[in-house]
Parts: C-alpha cells; structure tokens; sequence
C-alpha cells in the first residue's frame, strides 16, 4: 500500500486501465471513442490533449470499449510487466475487433514509440500507432485508417509542447489537477527508455501554464500538480508578457508565479532530479503557504558506483547534501524517492549502502523495483543484467519492510496533531467517509460531516494511523 499515496509521474496501481469518460461535445459526430491509459501521470496527461483534440473533431467518449468507434490504449514502456499488461488489454479488444471489424483500434505513448512499426507487424488488430509528439496528427491518421490504410506517426519533435491545447479533465473531480509544464528528458539514465519515447527536453512558455492554472482555480479547482520527467530543468527563453525584453524563466519562478495566482489554489509539483534540484526552490516552497511540503526525489540506489552506472550523474554524498537542504530550508518537508533493487552488478555491500541512506532520509513514502532491463537502453547494451532473481526478490523485500516501517513511523508523528487538508472526495472504502491529503502528502481520512463538502479546506484532528492513512475527525 505504502507507494499508492505518491500523485507524481510514477504508477498509481489504482489508475492503471482508468477509461476517460466526459461530457459529450457541443457539435457531436455520432462517433465515439474510448481511450484507457496506463503508466506514469503524464499519459494520464496525455489522454487528457488526445480527448481534447479528438473533441474538436466531434467524438464523444465512452466508458464501454463495446460501444465505441474507436479504441485507444494510452501505453507505457518504462516495465516489462506494464508492456505484458497492455498486450493482454489488447487482446480483449481483438475479440470485439473480430465482432465489429470497422473499431479502430491505436496504440499510443511510449510503446508505441518503442516499438514503432514493429507493433504493427506483431499485433495484427492495430490499426495505428501514434507516439506521444504526434497526437495533432490523430484526425488525419484516423481518416488514413478509414481508406483502408494501417496509419503510423512516432516522430520526435524537439519543439512539440501541446501549449495551446486546453486539455479535458480526466474523469475529474473538479478539484485536484494536472498541468504539463515541459515534456521529454535529456538525462540518459542507464536503464530507463523515457528519453527514447518521450524524446528530448522542451519546456512550455510560461504564459500558457499560468493561463491554465488561473483557468483551472477559476473554475473551482483547488490543487494543481506541476508535471515534467525532470521540473528542476525547467528553463524558457523568450519575450516578456509585453513583448518588450527577453526574459529567462526557472523552476522556482515558475513555481511563485503559479503560487501567487491564488493562496486558495494549492501547488505541487513532480518529479524533481537530485542533480537539479536548488536552493532557490527550495526557499521558493518554504516562502508560500500553498506550496505543498513535499518533494519527490528519487534516489535509485544508496551507492556512488551503482550511481555512476546508472549515469545519474550525482554521488551518494551529494543526494545527502540536497536532502540536509531540504530538511535546514524546509523542516516540515516530507520526501519520498525511486530505489531500484538488483541492478547490474550491484553487490550485497552496495545494496546495504541503499538500505543505510532509506536510514539517513527517513522517506515518507517510496515506489520500489527491482531491476528490469529494458530493450534500447544503454545499460541492456553495455551491462549484464546479472544478479539472480531471487536475490533481486529477496533485496526488493528488504528494502520494501524498512520502507513499511519507516512510513508507518512518518505517520506516527502526526498522531494527535491537527492537519489541514483538501476534501477530495468521498473514500473509496466508504462513502460514510471523506478523503484529502495533508500538506505532506499523506491520505487522511475522516467520517462525512455536516457541512462539509468536496473542495473545502478543513483542520482534521489526527487519532490513529495505519501504515497508509491517517484518520480523525473534524474540528473548527
């Protein structure tokens, strides 16, 4: 349970095959569309610019592929695991193809990307494959498709931001919200395929990010989270609001200008690289009350050699100095991080170093794997993927018990306090119970209360905690 609390680019196992499902357009064109997502939340972001573009065309969604026209599977690559479980949804989708032979069916994101054409060759029912950059081009694939054509785009761009596109709300709650501040990476980790699905890194103007935002809070959205594979290298060049002078934009400006749109409107952000990450944001977040205390750090393993071979580009020595920021800067600042169990050639010695630094940072909450190699990648050219499987198990469930412990501990230290939290919604075990999250990033949970609804801020007095969930109750 203890890594479905994180709302940043790493899985959420209970969004995983979510469906869109929003209100039809103003101009329909009888066609409708299903679109699943799964992987990090920029798919779920995605999906988001896909449905707003096909809108524009007339589609309407829906939330029973049985029914639709067209059938789009927003994929992941990042696990061999998650690309097993998109082959399996698309084999379910084949035995409605076999019923109704005019559904489209389309792959998109980042295995798409991967596999290119290859995909078309191996999954016979695909009839397009669209990469994450070529999602303008939907309309006129689909209409290749229809002329009898299998259809395929999975160019890269180096400018593409999708800044002009207003995105739908993803089976929304009309109250916490996604905005894609840049897209791409240029870090070359050893092991990961983001940079060869996703392309390099671009960053959205400004002007169009805080349009969005205020948007969104004036339309009653209360928490925005900030996305980008790596935010702390979030950097644009270009002319002022004027159009008078040239001005530079940081991260840590981009996150005040966002902050100073309302302090009703809460801010987050993810994910940040230790090797990015400065003290001007640090600062940033300690000088406004609606910027979350919480960063995602990912630390992948405790040791400088396995770093390096990972080509992370920072020491174990370093991601201790930036964590010592955090906690002088930001005291209150809970952190969780990516560790990664049995990569190449780690030793038993170097995965103990791992378990010392979950010592040292005390995270709050943590996504561990252990290592899979995957295809393109520099570390599946260059390394051997050499330590056995049941040693990567037995070092994953290590590291997966000291981060049970450690969480259970965090949550510990709210007991009897008062936290203010974001109603989101009913729970989902219970709809005689709210839930939101606190400035940490901690569920808690609280019975349904006269008066209160969905959207409210509220001070909840803490009573108990499991390992996952604060509880408690209301007060004035």
């Amino acid at each position: 349970m203890i890594d479905l609390q994180l709302t940043d680019k790493t899985h959420d196992e209970e969004r995983q095959g979510e469906a869109l499902v929003i209100d039809a357009p103003l101009v329909r064109n009888g066609r409708k569309l299903y679109i699943e997502s799964y992987g990090c939340q920029m798919n779920f972001a995605d999906s988001e610019i896909v449905a707003s573009i096909l809108l524009d065309q007339g589609f309407e969604t829906t939330g029973d592929y049985k029914e639709a026209d067209v059938v789009f599977i927003n994929t992941c690559s990042i696990r061999e695991n998650a690309e097993q479980r998109v082959r399996n949804r698309l084999s379910q989708f084949g035995a409605e193809k076999r019923r109704n032979p005019k559904l489209i069916v389309g792959v998109l994101g980042c295995m798409a990307e991967r596999l290119k054409s290859k995909f078309l060759e191996e999954e016979k029912l695909v009839d397009v494959v669209v990469g994450p950059d070529a999602y303008r081009e939907l309309p006129q694939l689909l209409s290749e498709v229809e002329s009898g054509h299998k259809a395929i785009n999975v160019l890269l761009s180096r400018e593409e931001t999708y800044a002009d596109i207003s995105p739908v709300r993803l089976n929304g709650n009309g109250i916490t919200a996604f905005i894609s501040i840049m897209r791409g990476c240029d870090n070359m980790c050893s092991f990961c395929v983001v940079p060869f699905t996703r392309g390099r890194e671009r960053s959205r103007d400004p002007y169009s990010i805080l349009a969005e935002a205020q948007d969104l809070f004036d339309r009653g959205y209360k928490e925005v989270t900030l996305l980008g594979q790596n935010v702390d290298s979030y950097k644009w060049k270009g002319a002022d609001a004027e159009e008078t002078a040239e001005i530079e934009v940081n991260f840590a400006q981009l996150l005040e200008k966002v902050a100073l749109i309302s302090p009703e409107l809460r801010i987050r952000f993810s994910t940040s690289h230790p090797k990015d990450i400065t003290d001007e944001v640090l600062y940033t977040i300690a000088k406004y009350d609606n910027i979350c205390n919480y960063i995602h750090l990912p630390v992948q393993s405790g040791s400088t050699r396995v770093l390096e071979l990972m080509n992370r580009t920072y020491t174990r020595e370093w991601y201790i100095n930036r964590v010592d920021a955090i906690r002088r800067i930001i005291p209150e600042c809970a952190i969780s991080s990516d560790i990664i169990a049995g990569f190449c050639t780690e030793t038993e010695e170097e995965h103990q170093e791992t378990l010392s630094i979950m010592d040292y940072v005390g995270y709050d909450f943590a996504f561990t794997f252990s290592y899979s190699e995957r295809p393109g990648t520099l570390a599946a050219r260059k390394l051997a993927d050499d330590i056995p499987e049941e040693v990567k198990k037995r070092r994953l469930a290590e590291i997966l018990l000291k981060q049970q412990q450690t969480s259970l501990f965090r949550l510990q230290q709210f007991v009897g306090k008062t936290v203010r939290i974001l109603v989101e919604g009913t729970s989902k075990k219970s709809d005689k119970d709210f839930c939101g999250r606190n400035d940490q990033n901690a569920m808690v949970v609280f019975p349904v209360t006269e008066g209160i609804k969905a959207g409210q801020y509220v001070n909840v007095h803490i009573d108990r905690c499991t390992s996952a969930t604060l509880l408690g109750t209301v007060v004035n």
